[in-house]
């Protein structure tokens, strides 16, 4: 989102004037109020960004409101709106400890001239880390304003409230001030001498009811502005040079019959080959008559064989959580379960490609892209262009969905070099093929498992190795004495080249569902060898409050019989906790025995998110999770063979329909003692897990691998 010098948004879609600088928008607003103050927030690193505290974010508070003379509120975030309702959010916390109306707020999110530096949107951060501080701003402008309040009206401070910004002095009804009329005409910079508390959760008005989204009524009519939406005045379509597989390397190109065809520009500059037209389609033409070879170095592993490389390749391990010592236990004889666990590759697949439009106007490049780290993106651009902080700005529209695909931004980079080098705005619009390509995919695992279970059906042992997942969601939370828990390797790859044919990364909540998956299946595998039914079992088998509280809660609004499986329901039920959030979901399903393909007919979650800031924007968080999880449940894995990624579109790749969406249910536990916790990610992590027990419950067959394709359940039953 950008703006004008008189705060309006500019809809950028042909000739427009650059937006303002963030040291020109403090000139224009001097009439505003500076809240000077330091705060501890999150770790994070950057090349161009103001002082920070020692945790990283900036101690300048100005840096996070800007309170007008006409007593609107403007909010700035470095975090970004990926559909996950930050933008409606976050001004609720604002307006809650600055005691202002929601409707005067307004947020400008992710635009790197503007807003405060954030490391990115993803993780589950928006609210529980960086929501703390932008409370804490607002605490601290509030308790300013009380004492400017004070010193105009001629009364003590502690006899002043505040109610819609208005502060009002007891026993008068005269002594009123607004916000604004505090503000108007001067500019203050002030710091109070201790820092005031925030609210306590007793005294919300605004956080904890279902405010309307403020981006709905733009994207249900279209309205929205994505990165490939923007044009500026003379913008170029570039077309770009890729290789056929990853880890090919460019021998030789000839690009003379591009140069040939009519108001095509083609640029080289090193590896990178680019043809650009003013039409989409002529740019397409012009790569396709580009002539090129290259020499491959394909890895002799494919979809099949990736899970043995994974294990004979492994790094060396990293100890996740231990206690006692399972390897030596010598109390009573066990019953010892012993299984392995695969996971595929995935990509993000989103709606909106990664996309980006750059121009450059008076030696400052400008980027817009759909991205969901604006400010690693900037020192990106910085590095590749060997521009100063001052020299490059990133702009981000709405992002037509991340998942943590969008944290790597290339596209921006491309769009930045051609642009520069072109002389004129360029934009770069991935195809779906260049989407698959490139993707940071979700990293095939190997999960192993080994346990213990004593006569009373208590765990006793346990045992776990995660290769190449990673370490989010390994560490169970069951109340095991002899237990460790392994890992080899990260979810996202690092320090191990060619581990992988190609790049992994983020994939919503990484590695969790892959945890979560084979960790929920095996306390099922056990729970139906001792007889038990698999609630009962795992409360046998759980001591943390708040796991059972949030298990019971989804058996009481499932209507959940307690009954050992497999009991021909098709009912299951798997537990997870993910950024600070806790999860039990329960499904029933259809299996048709012929085919092997699953309808799930139902699902129930029961979520301990601590305060929940926006009830009806968390319910569509879980409904999405819910939805975006039937993915990796049921069909979504990438087929590959060396360094060529087979699956480029739709049409083989396939993700959840608005028919397969079954009946979701979703319980908030009231935890008001709990800090608002992470909502974006937890509700998809325990769902292929549930399914797959769920699955056995129906037909006594178990899938061990996911996704759990028609073909994989057919040969599960056949045994």
């Amino acid at each position: 989102m950008s703006w004008d010098d008189d705060g309006n948004e500019l809809v950028i879609d042909g000739p427009a004037p650059f937006p303002v600088t963030r040291r020109d928008f403090l000139k224009l607003t001097s009439t505003g109020v500076l809240v000077l103050m330091s705060v501890d927030a999150l770790a994070g690193q950057e090349t161009a960004r103001p002082p920070t505290g020692r945790q990283g974010y900036p101690t300048d508070f100005n840096a996070y409101l800007h309170i007008g003379a006409d007593n609107k509120v403007t909010c700035f975030v470095g975090k970004v709106e990926l559909g996950q309702g930050a933008m409606t959010s976050l001004p609720q916390l604002l307006a809650e400890d600055l005691d202002v109306a929601l409707a005067s707020v307004e947020i400008v999110c992710g635009d790197t001239d503007l807003c405060p530096w954030d490391m990115g949107t993803f993780g589950s951060l928006s609210i529980r880390a960086f929501g703390p501080v932008l409370r804490a701003a607002a605490a601290e402008a509030r308790g300013v304003l009380l004492a400017l309040a004070a010193e105009r009206l001629q009364v003590p401070v502690e006899s002043l409230s505040v109610k819609d910004g208005v502060i009002r002095a007891a026993g008068s009804a005269a002594k009123t001030v607004t916000y604004g009329q505090l503000t108007e005409g001067k500019r203050i910079e002030r710091t109070l001498a201790s820092k005031p508390a925030v609210k306590p959760v007793k005294a919300f008005t605004i956080v904890g009811t279902s405010a309307p989204r403020r981006d709905a009524i733009e994207k249900v009519t279209g309205k929205a502005k994505y990165a490939g939406d923007i044009a500026p005045a003379g913008a170029l379509h570039a077309r770009i040079l890729r290789p056929p597989a990853h880890g090919a390397v460019l021998a030789g190109a000839d690009t003379s019959a591009a140069e040939k065809m009519p108001g095509v520009t083609v640029i080289r500059d090193g590896d990178l080959i680019a043809v650009l037209h003013q039409h989409w389609d002529e740019a397409d033409k012009a790569l396709a008559l580009v002539k090129a070879s290259f020499t491959r170095k394909d890895p002799p592993v494919d979809n099949a064989t990736i899970f043995d490389h994974l294990v004979k390749n492994a790094p060396p391990e990293q100890r996740v959580a231990a206690g006692g010592d399972p390897a030596t236990y010598a109390g009573p004889p066990l019953q010892v379960f012993e299984q392995t666990y695969y996971d595929s590759y995935m990509a993000h697949a989103p709606m909106e490609t990664h996309s980006a439009v750059a121009a450059v106007e008076n030696g400052k490049v400008t980027v817009w892209a759909g991205t969901q780290t604006p400010f690693p993106v900037k020192n990106q651009i910085m590095q590749a262009l060997r521009l100063p902080a001052e020299k490059v700005r990133v702009i981000t529209p709405h992002v037509g969905g991340g998942f943590g695909g969008k944290s790597a931004s290339r596209q921006a980079v491309e769009a930045a070099r051609l642009a520069t080098l072109a002389g004129k705005p360029v934009r770069v619009v991935f195809t779906r093929a260049e989407e698959f390509f490139y993707d940071t995919f979700r990293p095939a695992a190997v999960l192993k498992i080994r346990s213990g279970l004593d006569a009373s059906g208590r765990i006793v042992t346990w045992e776990y190795w995660v290769y190449a997942a990673g370490e989010r969601g390994a560490a169970h939370f069951y109340d095991i004495p002899h237990h460790r828990t392994l890992a080899y390797g990260t979810w996202s790859g690092a320090g191990v080249p060619g581990y992988h044919p190609f790049a992994v990364g983020p994939w919503r909540a990484p590695g969790a569902s892959t945890n979560a998956f084979a960790r929920e299946s095996h306390i099922d595998v056990m729970a139906a060898k001792a007889g038990i039914d698999p609630v009962e079992f795992r409360l046998k088998n759980l001591t943390d409050a708040r796991m059972i509280r949030t298990l019971k809660a989804a058996a009481a609004k499932f209507g959940w019989t307690p009954k050992a499986a497999p009991s021909g329901r098709g009912v299951g039920v798997a537990c997870g906790i993910d950024a600070g959030t806790y999860d039990t979901l329960m499904v029933e399903v259809a299996v048709d025995k012929t085919t092997g393909a699953v309808r799930v007919k139902r699902v129930v979650c029961a979520q301990d998110q601590g305060v929940v800031v926006n009830p009806a924007g968390s319910l569509q968080q879980v409904e999405g999770c819910i939805t975006m999880g039937l993915g990796y449940t049921f069909s979504e894995e990438i087929r590959f063979k060396g360094g060529e990624v087979l699956d480029r579109n739709f049409d083989t790749y396939a993700i959840p329909r608005f028919s397969q969406v079954p009946q979701i249910d979703t319980v908030f536990i009231d935890a008001p003692d709990v800090p608002a916790q992470g909502c974006g990610e937890p509700a998809i992590v325990p769902l292929g897990a549930a399914v797959a027990n769920a699955i056995y419950d129906a037909v006594g067959a178990r899938v061990f691998q996911l996704p759990m394709t028609p073909a994989r359940v057919k040969a599960a039953m056949k045994g």
